[in-house]
């Protein structure tokens, strides 16, 4: 699979790259690049945003800006690029993430992440250059960095190779093994500490038992939730 991130600031993913599930993904074939939006601009100065027409405060992503990096880096027309790749603009009112289209992107062979900052995006970036909106929460981050960071993670994971064990991104958080419900409870040793026992049947040695007490406790973590 193919990750690329638009940004103003790619050296923040350095660190991310860096991170021992993310460089397992790597070595298997997978790849994480970043586009620098302000290396790529054709405007004096390095200038990527302006004043808002109608007034107000903050500053908006300029249409030619973005349309001018993705040219420059895929060689093409950035109309024509989502129809050949998900395009996705990271915004506080898109589609809210979750586990299905996670699933969704990471049977995706490419993807490009498109990084807000300021007051976001001119909308002409939404409506003509991108394919998807996405967001990670409905709240609002200084930029789209940290949002593109949990999309890379969230998917990146899933990808074979990436987690030591195949099994770790099967039976969690609302993935289908757990019919969409939070990961059950897990406890590790010491088996009792400060009065605080662990569960009985987890001790207990029977599997089939200690299957249905899991996903019991996961149905009742649903329930929580409301």
């Amino acid at each position: 699979m193919q990750l690329d991130v638009v940004t103003l600031f790619p050296g923040w993913f350095e660190w991310f790259a860096g991170q021992r599930h993310v460089r397992n993904a790597l070595a298997h074939g997978h790849e994480l690049r970043t586009v620098d939006l302000r290396e790529r601009t054709p405007l004096s100065g390095g200038q990527v945003d302006d004043t808002p027409f109608g007034g107000g405060a903050g500053m908006v992503l300029r249409v030619d800006v973005m349309d001018a990096a993705l040219r420059a880096f895929y060689g093409q027309d950035p109309t024509d690029l989502r129809l050949a790749r998900r395009v996705i603009a990271l915004t506080p009112g898109g589609r809210v993430l979750d586990d299905a289209f996670v699933d969704e992107l990471t049977a995706e062979p490419a993807v490009t992440l498109l990084c807000g900052r300021y007051e976001g995006f001119d909308e002409r970036i939404v409506e003509h250059l991108v394919s998807d909106t996405l967001s990670v929460g409905r709240y609002v981050l200084s930029g789209g960095e940290l949002a593109a960071m949990v999309v890379c993670d969230a998917v990146l994971r899933k990808l074979p190779g990436a987690l030591g064990r195949a099994e770790s991104a099967v039976e969690e958080s609302f993935s289908p093994a757990l019919e969409g419900a939070p990961e059950y409870p897990h406890y590790t040793r010491p088996a009792e500490y400060r009065g605080w026992k662990v569960p009985e049947i987890l001790l207990s040695g029977h599997h089939e038992e200690i299957r249905r007490w899991r996903r019991a406790r996961s149905r009742e973590r649903r329930g929580a939730q409301g």
